[in-house]
């Protein structure tokens, strides 16, 4: 199929995992890909492993200096955005007794701040009837042990998307969210945590979920393209779990 033919997205966080992932489903389905990251060699192997279709840019998530200048650089290439899948984000998991200034402004100047002044900053440069996604979490919703600030900051662009949502229908655009359960990921190595802990906080979690497994990438790269393709147009302001049953039970 070639439902992105002739469009541009970005996918900010597009180096590994489910960002990635949904940059090679997007590519796959015809589209220019814009991937963003803070690692010049992640860029590099991401730019190689999407082909001539991508576009590689070095943007920190949580400076909105680098969000400006992001904008800036699509601008420079001559380019309007047709989707934007804001993926980017980071989670610690910590105990509430142990959490500090510095991990709570690092995680909500990531996943808040930045989404929030990068999709202000995009504006100008999105079609009409452009698709913005934003990456949630379960754990918004599911009260996990350790979340404390990470699911307080997925929570926020939940919200978030829903107010910007109805404040940009006007301007034809489209804001909804996707919000993974488990998934096998880098991600789940950078929480902060030993290997033990890590496997055991994996097992656990693996424990409720009624599928029996963590979920894709790919899996979660399908739901993003739905929601930023036409096929999906009535589709407003919407969260979509992605958790094989976990929040059901």
């Amino acid at each position: 199929m070639n439902r992105f033919k002739q469009k541009t997205v970005l996918v900010t966080g597009g180096t590994s995992g489910i960002g990635l992932a949904t940059a090679q489903a997007f590519v796959n389905e015809g589209a220019r890909v814009i991937v963003t990251g803070r690692d010049a060699d992640a860029l590099a192997t991401a730019k190689a492993t999407l082909g001539q279709q991508a576009i590689a840019l070095r943007s920190d998530a949580g400076s909105i200096s680098d969000a400006k200048e992001l904008a800036q650089a699509i601008a420079a290439h001559g380019l309007m955005l047709d989707a934007v899948f804001i993926n980017a984000g980071i989670a610690k998991l910590t105990p509430f007794t142990d959490v500090d200034e510095d991990l709570w402004d690092l995680s909500f100047n990531t996943n808040v701040k930045g989404a929030y002044f990068q999709l202000q900053a995009l504006l100008p440069y999105l079609n009409n009837g452009a698709s913005v996604v934003i990456n949630g979490s379960i754990n918004a919703h599911i009260g996990m042990p350790n979340s404390s600030v990470y699911a307080a900051s997925k929570a926020a662009v939940i919200s978030l998307a829903k107010t910007l949502s109805a404040e940009l229908l006007p301007r034809g655009v489209r804001v909804n969210v996707v919000s993974p359960g488990p998934i096998h990921t880098p991600l789940y190595g950078k929480l902060g945590m030993d290997q033990t802990a890590l496997q055991a906080t994996a097992a656990h979690i693996q424990a409720q979920v009624p599928l029996g497994r963590f979920g894709t990438s790919e899996e979660v790269a399908a739901t993003v393209l739905h929601l930023a393709s036409p096929e999906s147009a009535f589709i407003v302001g919407t969260e979509i779990i992605i958790d094989g049953g976990m929040s059901q039970l």
